[in-house]
């Protein structure tokens, strides 16, 4: 029995970045052994075990044969005379398919990984990459991490193959997601898109969010122009203040609805706030997103048009906003919300370090409404004799006059 470091652990550590966590791939033994050794079993589709010290994954090596189509479709072969470059060889990338001896501290490198790092590629290890199509996520995620890197023309023509065949089309929803939800924590989310865009990939998983290209904006309020273009800015606005997932989301499907504005009305968008709700209802229903992301996303896409007008508001349109928003009971979710509709405000050419004074305004104006005692009008109120809708109307009157 062999150990060697593999995968990420490796990769990071030649790219001089912070190793996160540590894989290893073990050659010449077999799941009896394992356990006698002490390691515990967690693997379900293939023999993966856990160090009973450090609680690190222990691999066996292994090979795979495809069996059908999606990327659960496989049959795995994992017996002590697999070799560390067959395992090797079914990995994705070639950055991602080197290996380190842990007693010697040699590097075994049979896919040129070192030389695509120090290039800075991203390409595919052999042609089994096309038998997984989660691994056509997995490279765009890495496309958004390591943001000067370039996809191998080689790597995205099979990527395109795998999307006209069909391999695409039989991912699950949670695998979709967990991939998407990964790539929009990178460091520029937007090169996720851009990759997904570049395969035909996105038109099949996100095709409400690949029509907003080429769709134009007034340049009086979008110099930018085009829809998807602003898009993607929003997103990675978002990623240089550290937004949360949820911000994140949000950002990514704000606008969805331009996507559907009739032509002869373009460049202007009348209405796309709840066309966008609409849209997204069902691209949060398909992907099973959760609650968390789909909620904030959701009133973003309502009331993101509202919130940069809120300067304009008076005291009671701000509160029947701030209602709308929920922002009473979520104050938390709520400055979410605005950030969000910051980065759509700053998500704009030659617009990215305005001003947004609109957040602060909201958000000082939710701090005085919430000052009101509420339980003292209730009870006031009822010694009146006045219950439910009479109630409500007190309180909200203080809140207005508050603000």
């Amino acid at each position: 029995m062999k150990a060697y470091l593999v995968g990420g652990a490796v990769r990071d550590t030649l790219m001089g970045l912070t190793v996160k966590d540590r894989d290893w791939v073990v050659v010449g033994s077999t799941p009896e052994a394992m356990h006698r050794l002490g390691y515990s079993a967690v693997g379900r589709d293939f023999p993966v075990f856990l160090h009973p010290r450090t609680h690190e994954e222990y691999a066996l090596a292994r090979t795979e044969r495809k069996t059908a189509p999606g990327y659960k479709g496989f049959a795995v072969h994992a017996t002590p005379d697999v070799t560390l470059e067959q395992d090797l060889s079914r990995r994705d990338l070639t950055i991602n398919a080197i290996a380190q001896d842990a007693e010697t501290g040699t590097l075994i490198d049979p896919f040129a990984g070192q030389k695509d790092i120090a290039h800075k590629v991203l390409r595919h290890v052999s042609a089994s990459f096309t038998e997984d199509p989660v691994r056509i996520l997995r490279l765009a995620r890495f496309a958004a991490r390591f943001t000067d890197f370039k996809v191998a023309p080689e790597t995205l023509e099979l990527m395109r193959h795998m999307v006209q065949s069909g391999e695409v089309d039989h991912l699950v929803a949670e695998r979709v997601w967990q991939e998407l939800a990964k790539g929009l924590m990178e460091p520029r989310p937007s090169r996720m898109f851009k990759i997904l865009r570049e395969c035909d990939a996105l038109q099949r998983l996100l095709p409400e969010l690949d029509k907003l290209w080429g769709v134009p904006q007034s340049p009086e309020h979008h110099p930018e122009i085009d829809t998807g273009v602003h898009v993607m800015m929003v997103l990675d606005t978002a990623a240089q203040v550290n937004a949360s997932l949820e911000v994140r989301f949000a950002c990514l499907t704000h606008d969805l609805g331009k996507g559907t504005t009739p032509a002869d009305v373009l460049p202007r968008h009348i209405g796309h706030e709840e066309r966008s709700v609409r849209l997204l209802k069902t691209v949060c229903q398909r992907l099973r997103i959760p609650n968390l992301c789909s909620e904030l996303a959701l009133v973003v896409a309502r009331e993101h048009g509202n919130i940069h007008r809120s300067h304009t508001l008076n005291a009671a349109a701000i509160v029947r906003l701030l209602e709308r928003c929920d922002a009473f009971r979520k104050p938390e979710r709520f400055a979410e919300i605005v950030q969000a509709c910051e980065c759509d405000a700053r998500g704009r050419l030659g617009l990215q370090d305005q001003p947004y004074p609109q957040a602060a305004r909201l958000l000082k104006a939710l701090q005085l409404a919430q000052a009101v005692d509420t339980a003292a009008i209730a009870l006031e109120a009822q010694t009146m004799g006045l219950s439910g809708e009479k109630i409500g109307q007190r309180i909200q009157a203080a809140r207005i006059k508050a603000i």
